[in-house]
């Protein structure tokens, strides 16, 4: 099984949006999937209720049972874990890193983001485990030319030592209306853009863990996630 932590130390950066983004993508792409809402307000939680089609289980969480998650879902047949972290405990959020595959920072092309970002970087380097810079609610290029807000965001970003994801996540109004109803872009039509974006991000965080191989989980496994998680 792979965890996978989604950072973002600034509200309404979009971690939440993405981490539901992931786990649908995992799930899509055949995995087992549970997302865990460690943020207080559970917002995911909350969004999932929404969801009318199959998809990933959601559970509320807390850093303090994050352990004993990921060891129950271990043994019962689950491929991954999703957690979505409080953006502001930093005690939350070095103890999701320190159980992380791998570890998503969000980060909006703003000074303020970009400055708390460094503080996040630096746990995850100094707990020696694999991250990744996810640029979010970035301004869409103007043509062949990207914003400069991006460009410099992009150059900012090389502070933090930590390798970029290759898919840019642009401000689209499409990602507040899926979420209201517990669903991806890659699911619905109506945004092209957003559904190959977020599905370039999908499927390198799938590659990432699974090596691209399909997991074709049995519909029983995902099934039992709650129970498991419960």
């Amino acid at each position: 099984m792979r965890t996978v932590s989604v950072i973002g130390r600034k509200g309404g950066s979009g971690k939440s949006t993405l981490a539901m983004h992931l786990a649908i993508g995992l799930h899509l792409r055949g995995c087992a999937t549970l997302l865990a809402d460690t943020d207080p307000q559970l917002s995911v939680v909350e969004a999932f209720k929404g969801r009318a089609e199959p998809g990933p289980a959601v559970v509320p969480s807390s850093a303090s049972k994050l352990l004993d998650l990921q060891l129950s879902l271990a043994s019962s047949g689950a491929d991954a874990l999703v957690i979505d972290t409080p953006a502001v405990l930093e005690e939350e959020i070095a103890q999701a890193v320190v159980l992380a595959d791998l570890s998503l920072l969000v980060v909006r092309p703003t000074f303020f983001d970009l400055a708390a970002a460094v503080r996040t970087s630096e746990i995850i380097r100094r707990l020696r485990k694999p991250g990744l810079v996810i640029l979010s609610q970035a301004p869409s290029p103007r043509g062949a030319s990207e914003s400069p807000t991006v460009t410099r965001a992009i150059e900012a970003l090389k502070l933090l030592r930590l390798p970029v994801a290759p898919a840019i996540i642009r401000t689209r109004a499409i990602y507040q209306t899926v979420v209201e109803a517990g669903r991806s872009v890659e699911e619905v039509g109506g945004d092209a853009l957003a559904a190959r974006e977020m599905g370039v991000l999908c499927e390198f965080v799938h590659r990432f863990a699974f090596g691209g191989r399909p997991v074709a989980a049995p519909a029983v496994v995902q099934s039992g996630l709650q129970a498991a998680a419960l």
